[in-house]
């Protein structure tokens, strides 16, 4: 007799594992949501960047063509002298288009500070015009709006070892709510009118029930998409995950064998030369003639060596080949070949394009910034749905007294 009471009254509600998930779907709603509103909010505001920074630089980020560039060195020097002695030059970005102006870098940052104000104490790029040597300008990209905007997203303007942890943790939950969505979405049965109901939109209804197909549809629609804006951003926040990654990927548990080349030290050498990085970087030139642009980390200490790496790409990241020459007789150490990494490498470098949207041009970069978008109204909506529900429940309670004490009487 228990048993049929039991049945029939589950009939026609929900089951128990249903009303677990559906339990789980709220409250992690509700605990995550904030972090996944600010780091949606600020991914969509990053993902055009490089547009608009290059449209706002433009004058400065953007040369004539005359002529045969300057040697790196050459440039190098009137990029410090414009960055200050004290803001040593660390990287250096070259391309192979006759009117991009080069990029020299200096950077420095704190790892006991709190905040991201304070962990990063500079990060200035000087553009210099390869064939005059004219540095057009000096931009500060630590007071810069989209890399506090990059900070905002990676570590909610913490420093990373801070604020990572808890913007990993957000988008893991944020992972179990898409999954849990999913379940609460599927249709017990596949009519016509609950395939109306799961895909569409009915904007002629209330504001109640729009809100909650935008939650419902929109967040159906942008899943798949956002599980890979999610899951690439947990390859940054967790080393387990990465690693996870990587050995699905690869089929292999042994991580990739990493060759260290040292510079050959000279007994008459005190201190760096840097005569070898021009002939450097034309060797690099030679051996890298389909690259797009380059990038240089002259040799910082005694035993280092000069870094010369090209992108075959200028908007995307991965797809890189990396030299490593000696910085006292400019010899050839090593070279990485792109197409020599294995699928787990080769799936964790291309782990930002595929986050931005870069990965597939400039409609790869709309995607993302529509589901970014839609992954920010996840929480708001959800928030509503909520709302809504508890207002509906504690009118009925309220009811259901007034009833009582009617009955009473």
């Amino acid at each position: 007799m228990i048993r049929e009471k039991a049945k029939k009254g589950t009939k026609g509600g929900k089951s128990r594992v249903r009303k677990v998930i559906d339990w789980l779907h709220l409250w992690l709603g509700l605990v995550s949501g904030i972090i996944v509103l600010v780091v949606a909010v600020s991914g969509c505001v990053f993902t055009f960047q490089k547009e608009i920074n290059e449209w706002y630089y433009h004058d400065k980020m953007f040369v004539t063509p005359a002529g045969t560039p300057l040697p790196v060195t050459q440039l190098t020097r009137n990029a410090q002298d414009a960055l200050g002695a004290d803001r040593p030059v660390s990287f250096v970005t070259t391309y192979k288009a006759p009117d991009r102006a080069w990029e020299f870098m200096t950077y420095k940052g704190n790892d006991t500070a709190l905040t991201y104000f304070g962990a990063v104490e500079y990060y200035e790029v000087a553009l210099v015009n390869p064939y005059t040597g004219k540095v057009t300008a000096v931009v500060d990209y630590k007071h810069n709006f989209f890399f506090i905007v990059k900070y905002l997203h990676w570590s909610l303007l913490l420093n990373t070892p801070y604020g990572q942890p808890i913007v990993g943790w957000g988008t893991f939950i944020f992972v179990i709510l898409l999954i849990t969505g999913l379940v609460l979405w599927w249709p017990k049965k596949w009519t016509k009118a609950s395939r109306e109901q799961s895909f569409k939109v009915r904007w002629k209804a209330g504001f109640k029930r729009v809100n909650y197909d935008l939650h419902n549809v929109l967040g159906f629609y942008a899943l798949s998409v956002a599980l890979v804006l999610a899951l690439t951003g947990m390859v940054w926040s967790f080393t387990w995950f990465r690693t996870a990654v990587y050995v699905a990927a690869s089929g292999s548990i042994t991580a990739p064998a990493k060759r260290d080349v040292k510079s050959q030290l000279q007994p008459d050498n005190s201190s760096m030369p840097v005569s070898t990085l021009d002939s450097c970087f034309a060797a690099a030139q030679r051996i890298l003639p389909d690259a797009r642009r380059y990038y240089i980390r002259a040799a910082a200490s005694p035993e280092a060596t000069h870094t010369i790496g090209g992108y075959k790409s200028s908007e995307q990241y991965f797809s890189a080949d990396e030299l490593k020459f000696d910085q006292y007789n400019g010899k050839l150490l090593s070279r990485i070949n792109d197409t020599h990494k294995n699928r787990g490498e080769r799936l964790i470098e291309m782990n930002y394009d595929i986050h931005v949207g870069a990965i597939g041009g400039i409609w790869g970069k709309i995607v993302v910034f529509i589901v970014g978008l839609i992954c920010a109204s996840l929480p708001v909506t959800g928030f509503y749905v909520w709302w809504n529900k508890k207002k509906k429940s504690k009118k009925k309670i309220v009811l259901s007294n007034k009833s009582t004490v009617d009955t009473s009487l």
